[in-house]
């Protein structure tokens, strides 16, 4: 066994394409450039791309033709997309981002309860500024659940559930969280926040493709995911699942000719967006399922964050002194954090500046985040990865990181 093997455990064996090429040749990723940030914007291969093309030039040659029969086609795409969730096509509305499937339930949900709204302080920056703006207008406030880090199941319902009382009108809480790519106990708050009669909307932007059956033991009345990350569909794909009796009062964003159908069919029909993306994005799905299977393919990039997390991890303590490792008490696959040196991403902003810094002077695309004024490098594999990217990151990049680090001081 090597001296790495026996420092952070042995490497998970690349990925291959069925003619023995590199999994990341399936990409157009640039190479000049390291990837270990998929879960910002995700990654789409190339028969995705080439089927969206396909999709644009019929668009393109015949759109008076195009336009009358879109319904008909992203009804088909729902059926296809449900069953990969495991959903009710009847259940699933298309929505460009997980943030535009909050907004529709903040738009349309009329004030329930003293008008308060519960979050968590692990929510996505956006969708907590809807909520915000939500209680504005119900002449109501937001309620922030502090949850631990290192919060297991148990604290972390208690935590929630401590926020809500009689002048609760909504709950929001992910189900995997951006910043500190952790999970959260929605299932558990879903059951209780329904036997109290609150509506439940789970934010799981970055759960397709990363858990097997998001909705499975899930009761919640919205349900809002991104494709375009995990499941590698073009970008602008995501969904917006709603159960239950305040179904019915969803809408577009937009007002468009399909008004008058039924939830979802009223959805499919918004004048000329080009909605390429959610077409094409089957080919995506099929393509990883095809090709290594959604099992295997989530196994490797789980193994794969954990053997990251671990080398740069071991570079950082090296750096600092100081355990690099941490404790996010319900860890997610494929997902993990490595906390940075002092002085490095302690607010947004300056976890933003990282994040823009890097490509250029370090060679990589990284998530850098914040949580509690203490910055973290957010790990998200994908199949594309490989223990190269995080030995490069680990023996090139962390040393600058100190560099940093030490000029920020």
């Amino acid at each position: 066994m090597s001296e790495t093997e026996t420092e952070v455990g042995t490497a998970p064996r690349p990925l291959s394409l069925d003619d023995g090429r590199p999994a990341a040749r399936a990409w157009s990723l640039d190479p000049a450039l390291r990837h270990l940030n998929h879960g910002s914007f995700g990654a789409v291969p190339l028969v995705a791309q080439e089927r969206q093309r396909e999709l644009r030039a019929l668009m393109e040659s015949a759109p008076v033709v195009w336009f009358p029969e879109l319904p008909r086609r992203l009804a088909a795409a729902r059926v296809e997309l449900a069953a990969f969730l495991g959903a009710d096509p009847g259940d699933l509305a298309l929505v460009p981002n997980a943030s535009a499937g909050a907004s529709v339930v903040y738009a349309d949900l009329e004030r329930r309860g003293g008008g308060e709204i519960v979050v968590t302080d692990h929510g996505y920056g956006a969708v907590t500024m809807g909520a915000e703006r939500l209680a504005r207008r119900w002449g109501g406030r937001v309620r922030t659940a502090r949850v631990p880090l290192d919060a297991g199941a148990e604290q972390a319902y208690e935590a929630v559930m401590a926020e809500v009382g009689e002048d609760t009108g909504l709950v929001v809480v992910d189900q995997i969280t951006s910043a500190t790519a952790r999970r959260l106990p929605v299932e558990r708050i879903g059951a209780e926040a329904r036997r109290r009669g609150v509506p439940l909307l789970v934010d799981g932007a970055h759960a397709p493709g990363l858990i097997a059956a998001p909705l499975e033991g899930l009761t919640c009345d919205f349900w809002t995911g991104n494709l375009h990350k995990w499941g590698c569909a073009p970008r602008g794909t995501a969904v917006l699942v709603a159960r239950g009796p305040l179904r019915d009062g969803l809408y577009p964003l937009i007002d468009s000719w399909g008004a008058a159908d039924p939830y979802p069919d009223r959805f499919d029909q918004q004048g000329t967006v080009d909605a390429t993306n959610h077409l094409a994005a089957p080919a995506a799905l099929d393509f990883v399922d095809r090709t290594w299977g959604w099992p295997a393919a989530r196994r490797y990039m789980d193994e794969l964050a954990g053997y990251g997390a671990r080398v740069v991890g071991a570079a950082l303590a090296e750096l600092t002194g100081a355990d690099a490792s941490v404790d996010v008490g319900m860890p997610v696959p494929g997902m993990r954090l490595v906390r940075l040196p002092d002085g490095l991403a302690d607010s947004r902003l300056a976890a933003d500046a990282l994040r823009d810094r890097a490509p250029a002077e370090l060679g990589v695309e990284a998530a850098f985040t914040s949580f509690g004024g203490v910055g973290y490098l957010r790990l998200s594999a994908h199949v594309y990865n490989t223990t190269e990217d995080y030995e490069y990151f680990a023996e090139r990049c962390v040393p600058v990181l100190g560099e940093w680090a030490r000029a920020v001081r």
